[in-house]
């Protein structure tokens, strides 16, 4: 293996590492920095967000819904409805990444979601990598959600609440 190849890896691994860490604390602006400029995050139902822009949204959204406790409560934003988490800590394991040169680079892993109530929801991601400026980014993001805790905030804003 060159020092090349062992630079990349570490610096993807980094990457990925940074994606969960900054996002869990809403550094928002710090995790649009992982991402190269016309960078797209797929995910799934949800849709395809491309460039800067949208997939910040995915992150705003994902934030609002837990203050407004996932749309379940009385619509007013400020967490009176309670039933949001309070925090989301994601764990990704099982990184595999295989570079396709000194400029492309994919890569695999598996997440958990745990928020204060325990286990919410796992699956798994799909990216490509590429250097930009020297460091490596985020080319694309594609977001695969394999099961959700029943009842738990992922399953409702998934499905609904349950009747």
């Amino acid at each position: 293996m060159e020092p090349w190849e062992l630079d990349a890896r570490e610096q993807i691994r980094g990457l990925v590492a940074a994606y969960n860490a900054l996002g869990d604390r809403g550094r928002f602006d710090a995790v649009m920095a992982l991402f190269a400029e016309d960078a797209v995050m797929d995910v799934g139902d949800e849709g395809s967000y491309e460039g800067l822009d949208q997939i910040r949204t995915i992150f705003t959204g994902t934030r609002d819904s837990i203050l407004d406790g996932n749309g379940e409560g009385d619509g007013a934003g400020d967490g009176s409805s309670g039933d949001g988490p309070r925090f989301l800590q994601h764990h990704t394991t099982g990184l595999h990444i295989t570079l396709d040169g000194r400029a492309e680079a994919t890569g695999h892993s598996y997440f958990t979601v745990m928020t204060d109530r325990g286990m919410d929801h796992w699956g798994r991601y799909q990216d490509a990598y590429r250097p930009v400026d020297g460091h490596w980014r985020f080319a694309s993001r594609r977001v695969r959600i394999d099961g959700t805790t029943p009842g738990g905030w992922a399953d409702r804003r998934l499905n609904g609440p349950a009747t």
